[in-house]
This record gives structure tokens, C-alpha cells and sequence, in this order.
């Protein structure tokens, strides 16, 4: 079995940041992805809100380095995880653990680098690299010769 999630979207707003009685660094953002189609009635496109948690090293790099607005890969797993709520009613929760981003554009949004972070907290600068620089339209598959 496979769980893969792979996303491309603008932070919601500033990650928060917490840490773990044991010292463990966790980082929840929401990122907005747009989605490929346009509504039929206002002939624009919606957004899905995803809700991200990181950890450790990654969460750290995520929140010193992201704020709100900036543009954002993101690779990881689907969890779907569940708590007793104040009412005493049992609430879930769906969210991408993240395992590894890419920055997408850079702060001033100028979209001219790109940065690489996997789990293991290592950077590599890739400038232009990404198919994705310079591009916050969603990709329109519908000029695909297949």
C-alpha cells in the first residue's frame, strides 16, 4: 500500500510553532491549493485548505523560514488522527504529515529561487529549477496532447 500526498499552495497564514514535553519541535500550517477547475457559477477557481503538521528539524526550518502568503511544495502522508473533544463528543482530524518541502518563489515573492528541506534538516539551493518558479496560475492539463 501506498500513502503519498503531494502539494502545491500558498500558506493560509504564520505557522505555529510548539514543542513537545519531550523537547520535540511541531510546526501546523494550512496551505490553500487551488483546485484545477473553475466553479460554474462565479467562473473562478476554489480552494482546498490543508491542514500540515511537521516535525523536528523540518518544523523548525518551516517556521523560521515561511510566513503567510508564501508559495509552497510539499510532500508527506495522509493521517487521519482522532480525540475526545470538550463536549465529550469524538473529533477527527484529517492533515499531511509533512516529510519533506520546497520553497517555492522567495520572500519578497519574486519567484527567482527555490530551496529544497527533506526531514533530515539538510538545504541544497536548486535556483530555477523547479518546473513551478515563476508560475502561481494552476497548471491546465487541458492543452495535454494525451
Amino acid at each position: 500500500m501506498m500513502n503519498s500526498v503531494q502539494l502545491i499552495g500558498r500558506l493560509v497564514k504564520d505557522v505555529e510553532m510548539r514543542y513537545t514535553p519531550s523537547g520535540h519541535a511541531n510546526t501546523t500550517f494550512t496551505l490553500a491549493v487551488n483546485r484545477k477547475f473553475k466553479n460554474q457559477q462565479t467562473g473562478e477557481r476554489e480552494a482546498d485548505f490543508i491542514n500540515c503538521v511537521a516535525w523536528r528539524g523540518l518544523a523548525e526550518t518551516i517556521a523560521n523560514n515561511l510566513s503567510k502568503g508564501r508559495e509552497l511544495g510539499v510532500v508527506g502522508s495522509w493521517q487521519t488522527r482522532s480525540y475526545e473533544g470538550q463536549d465529550g463528543k469524538r473529533v477527527y482530524v484529517n492533515e499531511c504529515v509533512v516529510s519533506d518541502i520546497t520553497f517555492i518563489g522567495s520572500k519578497g515573492g519574486n519567484n527567482q529561487s527555490n530551496t529544497n528541506t527533506s526531514q533530515g534538516g539538510q538545504n541544497s539551493n536548486t535556483a530555477n529549477s523547479s518546473p513551478f518558479s515563476g508560475n502561481s496560475e494552476p497548471f491546465d492539463d487541458s492543452q495535454l496532447p494525451f
